[in-house]
């Protein structure tokens, strides 16, 4: 990519596409074309095909979809599967029809099977079932690999795919309706705290700036301890029991989306298409894999949460919930010869990304 390169990064307000774009400018890249989602529609495939046509974007970062926790996943499976399907066909197509030199589809490591082999390698792909409560979205992942592959064999282009881990920082999603583990637990430890301390300004403030379910800091406050309680914050006598999903067991890998955006760019810098190819005759499994190879239980994980946040009420660890696949390790090695390697460890990261969540509620 050129400095002055026009640059499109689909879904740049989100988790990893702000992070792409803070990194971009930081390499000093200045040439960018963003819209949100009110001014374009990607699941629309004509005015898609009209910004294309229009804009003409050199380079594409494919980091739109709907994304969403175990939760969302398992309810809204069909908006999961149509509108990731529409999203992915719809810039994919639009960026070989109007000649993008280098296009990057961002996926999940969602992608692999419920009981892969640990550490999860690229070839793992397709190998066996999906976990069931997040099936749809995967499929739509797995798709938008497999349409970048073939497009490039069959047309030539230069489109690349990675399949990022778990991912959290600033700008992600912190509503309880729909989030991740990790953003899920800062928050809901935060509140957690705040409930034990009695410190109703900063739940007030909490639900000023995130509404859950429409309750919102000028709500009751029976409103406020209701809806706290649904989602598992609830005060008993003298202290506060804050509910986990599941057995605490299963092991997660988490990392920086300011880390993976840097490996985004470093790629996009870097790597073509023909340079993913092991096997010229069968072409299978050209995405690389980012993550840290470092994993930890959602139980160790709430404590270091826990910790980090100055939480001294209880957690329960409900056993009647979900655990999901109980372990998901990716195998960076691929990423890791090519010269990158994440710089933030865990620790670090959540403290981190808690001090925005402060600072964006301050």
């Amino acid at each position: 990519m050129e400095k002055n390169s026009k640059i499109y990064i689909a879904g740049h307000r989100g988790l990893v596409g702000s992070a792409i774009l803070k990194n971009l400018e930081n390499r000093g890249y200045k040439n960018f074309i963003t819209r949100t989602h009110n001014e374009l529609d990607l699941t629309n495939s004509h005015a898609v095909a009209s910004f294309f046509a229009t804009e003409k974007p050199d380079y594409v970062f494919l980091a739109a979809a709907k994304v969403g926790g175990i939760v969302a996943n398992n309810t809204y499976r069909a908006d999961f599967i149509y509108e990731n399907l529409c999203i992915q066909n719809n810039v994919i197509h639009q960026s070989y029809l109007h000649g993008v030199k280098k296009m990057m589809f961002l996926g999940s490591t969602c992608i692999y099977p419920k009981n892969c082999p640990q550490p999860m390698k690229e070839d793992y792909l397709l190998t066996d079932i999906l976990e069931y409560t997040n099936e749809p979205y995967a499929i739509a992942k797995i798709a938008g690999i497999k349409m970048c592959e073939s497009y490039n064999l069959q047309y030539g282009t230069n489109f690349i795919s990675v399949m990022p881990t778990n991912l959290y920082g600033p700008n992600d999603n912190f509503n309880l309706e729909k989030s991740h583990v990790l953003p899920a637990l800062i928050r809901k430890i935060h509140l957690g705290k705040a409930l034990q301390e009695n410190h109703w300004e900063t739940i007030i403030k909490d639900l000023n700036n995130m509404p859950i379910e429409g309750i919102n800091g000028e709500s009751s406050e029976a409103s406020i301890v209701t809806i706290l309680e649904k989602y598992g914050i609830k005060k008993t006598n003298q202290t506060v029991q804050l509910e986990v999903w599941g057995s605490g067991k299963p092991m997660r890998e988490f990392l920086w989306s300011e880390d993976m955006a840097d490996a985004c760019v470093f790629l996009m810098e870097q790597r073509n298409f023909e340079d993913c190819i092991a096997n010229p005759k069968e072409v299978r499994n050209t995405h690389i894999n980012i993550g840290t190879g470092i994993d930890i239980s959602i139980k160790n994980l709430a404590l270091l949460i826990k910790d980090i946040i100055g939480y001294e009420g209880e957690l329960y660890f409900n056993t009647s919930k979900p655990d999901g696949t109980m372990k998901k390790l990716t195998d960076p090695s691929k990423l890791h010869a090519l010269g990158w390697k994440h710089q933030i460890d865990l620790e670090s990261g959540i403290s981190k990304v808690y001090d925005w969540y402060l600072d964006i509620n301050s």
